[in-house]
C-alpha cells in the first residue's frame, strides 16, 4: 500500500519568467477509523482505499499529501477554519452539505447496510420501535435512521470504531453503517448477519456519490483535483486500487 504522505513531488510554477517550486503540502481532513476507506497501520501511517486514491490525485497534481486527522462532527468547521485545504474521509455529496462547502466530482458511492445478530429477527419495514440502533452521528445513515425509523432507540456515536465495539458488547440490537466497513469489522466472524438489501437512496439523502470537499472559493484547487481524479480513472489506476479492497465484493 502508498505510504500516507505521497511522492515528494513538487509544481512549477512560471511568475514573471522566474520558476518558484511550490512544496506547500496539500493538508487533507479526514476522520480515522473508517476501513476500508480510512484506517492506520500499526506503524500509524494513515491508510485505505480512498487514501490511496487521493494520494494518487496528489501524485498527478505534482503535489505532496498530508494528511491531518479530525473527528468527524468538526471536519467541515475545521476546512472552514483552514485547518487544512480538503476533506477526503467518504464524505457523501449532499445538498446540506453543498451550502457550506464545494465538492468535486463523485468518484465512488458506498452502500449502507444493516447488521444484526445471528440471533435476532427484525421487520425494517416496521417502525422498529425501542429497537436499539447504532449510527455514528452526523452521517448519512443517521440522517436515514432519524428520518425512517423516529420511533427507534437511536444511539449515536462519534465516531464508527464505537458504534462496533457496543455491538459487540451487545448494547446494540442493530446497526446501519457503511457496508465495507460492516464486512470488516462485523460480518466476517459468525456472531452478526446483514439484514435486508444494500441501501444507497433516496437521493435525498445519499446523493450522487463520495466526493472531496473545499472551500467555495478554491475553484481552481478542485478543477485541478477532477482532473487528477479522472486522468486515475481513465489509466486504470483507480481499478488497480479498488481491486486491491474489493475483489470480494
Amino acid at each position: 500500500m502508498r505510504q500516507a504522505t505521497c511522492c515528494l513531488l513538487f509544481t512549477t510554477v512560471l511568475i514573471g519568467g522566474l520558476a518558484h517550486a511550490d512544496s506547500k503540502p496539500l493538508r487533507i481532513g479526514v476522520d480515522v477509523p473508517y476501513a476500508p476507506y480510512q484506517y492506520k497501520e500499526p506503524d500509524g501511517t494513515i491508510t485505505g482505499f480512498e487514501v490511496e486514491l487521493v494520494n494518487a490525485a496528489c501524485e498527478r497534481m505534482q503535489r505532496e499529501c498530508e494528511w491531518v486527522e479530525q473527528g468527524w462532527d468538526g471536519i467541515i468547521p475545521g476546512l472552514m477554519a483552514r485547518k487544512y485545504d480538503l476533506i477526503a474521509s467518504a464524505m457523501n455529496i449532499t445538498e446540506e452539505r453543498s451550502r457550506q462547502v464545494s465538492f468535486s466530482a463523485p468518484y465512488y458511492q458506498v452502500p449502507s447496510v444493516w447488521v444484526k445478530s445471528i440471533n435476532n429477527e427484525y421487520d425494517l419495514e416496521g417502525d422498529l420501535a425501542g429497537v436499539a440502533i447504532g449510527v455514528q452521528q452526523a452521517t448519512i445513515q443517521d440522517e436515514y435512521v432519524t428520518n425512517y425509523y423516529p420511533d427507534a432507540d437511536i444511539h449515536r456515536y462519534g465516531d464508527s470504531g464505537s458504534v462496533v465495539a457496543d455491538m459487540h458488547a451487545e448494547r446494540l440490537d442493530l446497526v446501519f453503517t457503511a457496508y465495507s466497513l460492516a464486512q470488516e469489522t462485523m460480518l466476517k466472524g459468525e456472531r452478526f448477519l446483514q439484514t435486508g438489501d444494500l441501501i444507497t437512496g433516496p437521493e435525498s439523502i445519499y446523493g450522487p456519490g463520495i466526493g472531496a470537499a473545499f472551500r467555495p472559493r478554491d475553484e481552481a484547487l478542485i478543477e485541478a483535483f477532477d482532473k487528477a481524479m479522472q486522468e486515475i480513472k481513465e489509466d486504470g489506476t483507480f481499478d488497480n486500487i479498488y481491486n486491491n479492497y474489493f475483489k470480494d465484493q
